[in-house]
């Protein structure tokens, strides 16, 4: 919390939404597309979705309105990327630090394991917003209009380097989270001071200490609380009553169980900080996951997943609220719309329980074909959502395209054999109606 402090006030959040820009902002649909680099780095430290959207949103909901994009799809990508940022690794907005003390793993495990996950996100993120732009036939901003990228890592580029130390310190020397985090601040604080406009100060370091305290004090509430909850579990049997509940509705079908998990982490998320909806589901409902058989990891990530998406969910979406607020845009669409396009978020947990390779349990093989056709599965669910491929698609290639999703993004080879098939027969269908129909404006085009 407090590394993510001193990146905020050394101008990480400007920026990363000019970095992002830079990158993507060129591409079709770009400002959306900007809107998922930005939301990701900064997500991942802020630990919050509704921060995120009002840091990141303020400058992408009107770069994307001025584009072409509806208002309330622009406040429904900006929410959608926004809450994604938490599930991002390393620091996935401290929410990863508590799961690894939960489950007694060095962190560095935790973090490696929402690798994949957070890809297909943010993968299935792009797609929606390529898709949706070519539908819509949107484009990007002119190359002369955008900053340029090899000024904008000249000037603050060492932005990026108190990254790359927590990574290492946490990857490669396995540090603990606090020695890791102390470096980096003190690699950020040695190179602010290289540039005036980033120089941090004693003033600028005594209310940045101050912000990081203040903000601490929800996860330090949320950790005694948390632990009360725990302590009261284990000494009255409720974790196994919960457990036997879920059991019992379920009538022992881990899909249904999941569901109901899905369910009430949601619900939870809705009222609660993240972390706080995730400490909480994680005591009651994990342990009824664990007992049907789902990888004690798995069932963590899945919670979390959810705990992370409720801000999305109506009624009470509070990171759709607030982009709402932002773009000047109905409530209720945004919510809805928010729902849609982060579709795969909704989807993918269910994947990585029943295919482990997705959170690195498993053969290099298998990992690296759960990656690349979990990959593609992302764009075609992302096809069926928007009902664009190749060229606009009807409603039963819309079914085939989601069938066809959901056999890639289940890990297996048997699975993936027949998805990729289908999805051959898919191609070949709409390049035969894609290249009749560029005849048949030929024959016309003669004809006149």
């Amino acid at each position: 919390i407090l590394f993510g402090a001193f990146l905020e006030t050394s101008g990480l959040g400007r920026f990363t939404v000019e970095f992002a820009r830079a990158v993507a902002g060129s591409k079709r649909g770009g400002p959306a597309k900007v809107s998922i680099v930005s939301s990701a780095l900064i997500g991942t430290t802020s630990g919050s979705s509704v921060a995120n959207v009002m840091v990141d949103g303020v400058f992408n909901i009107p770069l994307m309105k001025a584009t072409g994009f509806r208002p309330a799809v622009a406040c429904a990508i900006e929410a959608m990327n926004s809450s994604g940022g938490q599930i991002v690794p390393p620091v996935m907005g401290a929410g990863a630090f508590l799961m690894a003390e939960i489950l007694g793993l060095p962190y560095w495990q935790v973090a490696l394991a929402a690798v994949i996950p957070a890809l297909m996100y943010y993968s299935a993120a792009y797609w929606m917003i390529d898709l949706y732009a070519a539908k819509m036939g949107l484009v990007g901003i002119p190359r002369d209009q955008l900053p340029s990228i090899r000024k904008l890592l000249l000037d603050k580029g060492y932005l990026f380097i108190p990254f790359g130390v927590l990574i290492y310190d946490l990857m490669v020397l396995q540090m603990s989270p606090f020695r890791s985090a102390a470096w980096a601040i003190l690699v950020l604080l040695i190179l602010s001071l290289f540039r005036a406009e980033t120089r941090l100060g004693p003033k600028k370091i005594y209310s940045t200490l101050a912000v990081g305290a203040k903000s601490s004090i929800e996860i330090v509430a949320t950790c005694a609380a948390a632990g009360i909850i725990l302590g009261v579990i284990a000494q009255t049997g409720l974790g196994i009553k919960a457990a036997l509940i879920i059991f019992s509705y379920s009538k022992g079908i881990l899909l249904l169980a999941l569901v109901f998990t899905m369910l009430i982490a949601v619900i939870l998320g809705m009222g609660l900080p993240t972390t706080a909806a995730y400490a909480i589901s994680a005591s009651v409902l994990a342990p009824g996951l664990i007992k049907m058989g789902v990888e004690p990891l798995a069932a963590h990530l899945f919670i979390f997943y959810f705990a992370c998406l409720s801000p999305l969910t109506p009624p009470m979406a509070v990171a759709a609220y607030a982009a709402a607020a932002i773009g000047k845009a109905n409530f209720w669409d945004v919510g809805w719309l928010s729902v849609k396009f982060a579709l795969a978020g909704f989807v993918v947990p269910y994947m990585f329980v029943y295919g482990p390779a997705m959170i690195l349990k498993g053969a290099p093989w298998e990992i690296a074909l759960a990656l690349v056709t979990g990959l593609i599965g992302t764009l075609t669910l992302s096809a069926a959502v928007q009902g664009y491929f190749l060229g606009l698609v009807g409603n039963a290639l819309r079914g085939v395209l989601l069938i066809i999703s959901l056999l890639l993004l289940k890990p297996g080879w048997i699975t993936d054999l027949i998805g990729l098939a289908l999805l051959i027969g898919v191609v070949l269908l709409q390049v035969k109606t894609k290249r009749a129909s560029l005849a048949s404006a030929a024959t016309r085009a003669q004809g006149t």
